[in-house]
């Protein structure tokens, strides 16, 4: 088979043979980066996506809103005179969207949105006997708000189900209030409004702020208590790239002419931990892989100066510094693919055994990891790059020997 082989390959691979146990070790220490690389790499994005879909699936990516308008003082202080006035905020219905039947239908016409729903909130009372809380009442259209928040499944105990007499609540007002389905809690709202609703179901939103504030209730029956009737707070909606939302919540207020929030702007420090986790694991990819390059390398450095003698004789027989560089290139290639191929295998025992270990308490896995074939290709090609660049100086000493030199010893 080596007689098929170029000149490079066959002296190349000889001398990975003779230094069998040497050979043997950097494969080893160059798999373990490798490994350690890829395992990294799998569980940061398995991580990272599943805190995205969590944060997805609690919000909408875009919120419409009308626009905060500023209040100015009517009375103006005229030559010689004081005037001490208060100036305030805007009533809760003078901050309802204009026209947002029409909104909707632009919105609903636009491809690179997804889902639509009106949505009336405002702060409210729950009031049981002597208990009372604080909340955020937030009115829907449940057809259309569950393409946009999965409140189905959501759901810890009871049903999804919405009419004139049902509220549903989180897990830790519930539990603040001591009520469990079935139950009847008063809801007060500061116009002045007062409606019993029975308890139909209790949800987790998967955070403990959010659980213990919001109630959903019909979009009229919001509207009622929120002295709303017939207008909405906000529309919320889902676009089908959520990493352009801020785009394209700029494009919408620029042709609405009202405040449009995305999740990426209300979730800022969020992102902002994000990045932090992946440069940082950027960096310690980089040390690991800096690490087995300077393995690789030393080990070639010493192969060269073992080889000297051998050397010498090729280049006095007539080989080419080229043709000596390109054996101890080769050399680190080999060394690189071999070692990743151990290390992607290695890599994906790991994770397979992570999968089985880390699970929540009902059994269901902590989050999803995907052993993607890109993980592993683009290894390979790192770990080959990275033994070819660890070979060069090894390569550049090796050519410039002086046969006669290297001969003598």
């Amino acid at each position: 088979m080596n007689a098929w082989l170029p000149f490079e390959w066959i002296v190349a691979l000889r001398f990975l043979r003779e230094g069998r146990m040497q050979t043997l070790f950097i494969i080893f220490g160059a798999a373990i980066g490798v490994g350690v690389i890829v395992f990294m790499s799998a569980l940061l994005v398995g991580m990272q996506g599943n805190l995205f879909r969590r944060v997805l699936s609690s919000q909408p990516h875009i919120t419409l809103e009308r626009t905060k308008q500023q209040a100015t003082p009517v009375l103006r202080a005229g030559k010689g005179q004081t005037i001490v006035s208060t100036v305030q905020k805007p009533s809760q219905r003078a901050n309802t969207v204009d026209q947002w039947q029409k909104v909707r239908d632009q919105m609903q016409a636009r491809s690179d949105v997804m889902a639509v729903s009106p949505v009336a909130s405002g702060p409210a009372l729950v009031v049981r006997g002597a208990a009372t809380q604080a909340i955020s009442l937030v009115g829907i259209e449940p057809e259309q708000y569950i393409k946009i928040i999965p409140l189905p499944e959501k759901m810890v105990s009871g049903t999804f189900r919405m009419t004139n007499t049902d509220m549903m609540l989180g897990t830790q007002l519930a539990e603040d209030m001591g009520v469990q389905l079935g139950d009847k809690l008063r809801i007060t709202t500061a116009a002045g409004a007062t409606l019993n609703l029975s308890i139909a179901g209790i949800f987790d939103l998967g955070s403990r702020g959010a659980n213990q504030r919001t109630v959903y209730v019909l979009l009229s029956t919001a509207q009622n208590l929120l002295n709303m009737v017939g207008g909405v707070s906000s529309i919320d909606m889902t676009v089908r790239d959520p990493y352009a939302a801020e785009t394209i919540a700029g494009v919408i207020a620029n042709a609405t002419g009202l405040n449009a929030l995305s999740w990426i702007a209300n979730n800022n420090q969020f992102f902002l931990a994000m990045r932090a986790q992946t440069y940082s694991s950027l960096l310690i990819r980089f040390f690991v892989a800096l690490s087995v390059a300077a393995g690789i390398a030393s080990v070639l450095v010493v192969s060269v100066v073992q080889r000297q003698k051998e050397i010498g004789i090729l280049r006095a027989m007539g080989g080419s510094r080229g043709q000596i560089m390109r054996v101890f290139l080769i050399q680190g290639a080999v060394v690189g693919l071999l070692g990743s191929v151990i290390g992607s295998t290695l890599a994906m025992g790991l994770l397979s055994v992570w999968r089985l270990v880390a699970k929540n308490p009902d059994g269901t896995p902590m989050f999803v990891i995907t052993m993607d074939a890109s993980f592993f290709l683009w290894s390979a090609l790192i770990a080959m790059l990275t033994g070819l660049l660890a070979a060069v100086t090894p390569a550049l000493r090796a050519a410039h020997l002086d046969p006669v030199v290297a001969i003598r010893g």
